[in-house]
């Protein structure tokens, strides 16, 4: 399978930084993007978009709870639930696969989110070493990981 353009991994990063911006008029700061090796060790909470079609593989966003939270009542939502920490997890990975499908082709299909809650990033790999993104935002640690390839 071919791999992603520098390009391709920009606009996740910008993404990110965009969600943030807007949802909380705090940036984010990219700490770091890699190929990751082994199993991908996240976070607490995670939303994960699988893709078909030109693309396979899926996009996983991961974060702490306390990081979650916050965003929820900065979005003035005073139900911190586990269910509820989960949908916005779920909705962060829907918002970053939405923008990815517009920039990549709308032949691209995406899943409906699913969540996880657990540290580790599991599923069957699209990539031996997916992309992984790091970032700080408002003290909290996040990531994203990128484990998108072309369909052969």
């Amino acid at each position: 399978m071919v791999s992603l353009k520098e390009s391709d991994l920009r606009l996740f990063i910008d993404s990110v930084r965009r969600y943030f911006e807007v949802t909380s008029r705090v940036a984010p700061e990219i700490t770091s993007a890699f190929l990751g090796v082994g199993e991908v060790q996240g976070h607490e909470f995670n939303g994960i978009v699988k893709f078909s079609g030109p693309m396979n593989g899926q996009v996983t966003v991961s974060l702490p709870m306390r990081a979650v939270r916050e965003l929820l009542l900065i979005q003035h939502e005073t139900k911190l639930t586990e269910a509820n920490l989960l949908d916005a997890v779920g909705e962060i990975a829907n918002t970053l696969a939405g923008n990815a499908r517009r920039n990549l082709g709308k032949d691209l299909d995406i899943s409906v989110p699913t969540t996880v809650r657990g540290a580790h990033v599991a599923g069957q790999r699209a990539r031996q070493h997916p992309y992984v993104i790091t970032f700080r935002w408002n003290t909290y640690p996040g990531m994203v990981c990128v484990d998108l390839a072309q369909a052969a």
